[in-house]
């Protein structure tokens, strides 16, 4: 076989590949053989036919397509190896010369990865905070778990304020006319939540069960109804009781009510602990992340636009996926967002140059420090994923066998290992910060804490 590679611009090669008449030979073979096996003719077994008879049959073009598209195939992969060539397009072959007894001449044209001149990855420095829980957080925790276990009791002559549930009829309009969807009855609107259009909850505070409440309002802009968006609005709003919450008295009795503990102590510990690994989780993600940032930002790669487009055609895959998963139409979220797929893809550019290019960083470290794949690392993998599936490991290897994703699994463990070889020879710099605790227990606020188990 010979190859002579030619650049076609910074990212597109083309590759001449000439295979020798001897190896034409021997994929003619191979594909009569495949057709046999493939076919069944009468007076013939299974795999036994002469490739006269399937050329009577089939006609000689079928034969010879077949071998070409194995010669082509093979050979292509032998040159990529040869090269050391990686494409990250399908290429585009041109056949050139094919005949039996000859040279068969073929072109493959192909965006290629690109080279990447790595930066700094060892040694980094990123600052690495630990925020210490401090007994007003756990005290704000507390309360947020006993405002789930409050009562909502009916107050008679009671004035709406933020936080109540106002039981509420209302009959909307615009422009003297009703809409579809602006009717509701006995509907629990907690006043506060921001759940209804902006500025009708704030319309309601002040007034009593039993009264009538003009609410005027404008629907925004970007409201996903169309033809209601930026339109003024009029609701007729019966108010038919109000619900306020009883908070319970956080001590030994509620522990015990409320959660699996005895004492308040015991669940205020539990509660401490929680949200502390939580925090130091977040923190330790965040410096991770960072670490890895840096190594990627010191790295130099010009990225091929096709490389981009494929990454964002995942995302968009897996959007597509997500909501599926939920019962949802893609095209009714594109709808209710008030995008189309132009946009969204624009909006994930930015996402899908950064992730390509932390690949190519992590790819590239994997070949500079020889970091390798081992079966112990695979295992370890299928292992996770088997028990985030809630299967057996060997259904999950087989699964992944069978969609032909082993190459895909194996870089993303290669990549793992290679984010773990920056962290492992950063600089280790350990801040105390417990000033801004607060804000670094925003995410923590966010969470329910399970306090059942």
């Amino acid at each position: 076989m010979k190859v002579t590679v030619t650049p076609v611009d910074t990212h597109q090669v083309k590759l001449a590949i000439e295979v020798p008449a001897e190896e034409v030979a021997k994929g003619i073979r191979s594909a009569v053989q495949r057709l046999s096996n493939q076919v069944t003719i009468p007076g013939f077994r299974k795999g036994k036919t002469p490739r006269k008879i399937l050329e009577a049959h089939f006609g000689k073009d079928v034969v010879l397509a077949e071998a070409a598209d194995l010669l082509v195939n093979k050979f292509y992969d032998q040159a990529l190896r040869q090269e050391n060539l990686v494409p990250v397009t399908q290429a585009d072959i041109d056949m050139e010369v094919f005949e039996e007894g000859q040279d068969m001449k073929y072109t493959a044209t192909f965006i290629k990865k690109p080279e990447v001149k790595l930066g700094a990855y060892k040694d980094l420095s990123v600052a690495h905070t630990h925020t210490e829980v401090t007994d007003d957080m756990v005290t704000e925790q507390l309360e947020a778990i006993a405002r789930q276990h409050a009562k909502l009791v009916v107050k008679e002559d009671a004035v709406i304020e933020n936080g109540d549930l106002a039981m509420i009829d209302f009959a909307g309009s615009v422009d003297g006319k009703p809409f579809d969807g602006g009717e509701g009855k006995s509907y629990p609107l907690e006043i506060g939540s921001g759940s209804f259009i902006p500025g009708f909850e704030e319309q309601l505070v002040g007034h009593k069960a039993g009264e009538e409440v003009t609410v005027k309002v404008q629907f925004p802009a970007e409201y996903f109804v169309q033809e209601l968006a930026g339109k003024d609005a009029e609701f007729a709003v019966n108010i038919i009781d109000v619900k306020r919450r009883e908070m319970p008295v956080l001590d030994d009795e509620f522990a015990k009510s409320a959660t699996a503990f005895e004492t308040m102590d015991e669940l205020r510990d539990m509660v401490k602990q929680q949200m502390q690994n939580q925090i130091t989780s977040s923190e330790q993600d965040a410096y991770h992340n960072a670490l890895i940032k840096q190594a990627v930002d010191n790295t130099e790669v010009d990225i091929p636009p096709a490389m981009v487009e494929n990454r964002i055609d995942q995302m968009v895959d897996e959007l597509r996926l997500n909501l599926e998963s939920r019962d949802m139409k893609f095209e009714d979220y594109l709808e209710q967002s008030k995008n189309d797929l132009e946009k969204l893809r624009e909006n994930y550019r930015e996402a899908a140059q950064v992730n390509v290019k932390t690949d190519l960083v992590l790819e590239a470290i994997c070949a500079a420090e020889d970091i390798h794949v081992t079966p112990e690392d695979m295992n370890l993998e299928v292992f996770h994923m088997a028990q985030n599936f809630g299967a057996e490991p060997k259904d999950v290897w087989n699964i992944i066998q069978k969609e032909k994703r082993v190459p895909m699994l194996a870089g993303t463990v290669a990549r793992r290992k290679a984010a773990a070889f920056i962290i492992q020879h950063a600089k280790h710099e350990h801040h105390e910060d417990a000033a801004p605790a607060k804000k670094a227990a925003e995410a923590v606020k966010e969470e329910k804490t399970e306090t059942e188990e």
